[in-house]
């Protein structure tokens, strides 16, 4: 099983920025899907993001042109950039990967937006 860290998560004010990462244990440049996942308090786990080896990527209707997923095979980090942040995006971001049909996550990164 791949394993996950996710860093990078806090307190921002609204319009503000933030980068995730998630360093995997493997190789990331192995690994098909990898994605980004968020939990806000009272809601379901919802994905907003995905990378696949390929270097295809998409994108939940809720953060389409504000987020921007992105890999470093060299790193074996996974990223994702947060712009033009919205309370609403307020929530634990999970990072996620399937390698061999195995289910990996993260323990999870708090990112709160307020002023």
């Amino acid at each position: 099983q791949v394993q996950l860290v996710e860093s990078g998560g806090g307190l921002v004010q609204p319009g503000g920025s933030l980068r995730l990462s998630c360093t995997a244990s493997s190789s990331s440049a192995s690994i098909h899907f990898m994605a980004w996942y968020r939990q806000a308090p009272g809601k379901q786990r919802e994905r907003i993001a995905y990378s696949l080896r390929d270097g295809t990527t998409d994108y939940a209707d809720s953060v389409k042109g504000r987020f921007a997923i992105s890999r470093d095979d060299a790193k074996n980090t996974l990223y994702l950039q947060m712009d033009s942040l919205e309370p609403e995006d307020t929530a634990v971001y999970y990072c996620n990967s399937v390698h061999s049909a195995v289910y990996s996550w993260g323990q999870g990164t708090q990112v709160t937006v307020s002023s």
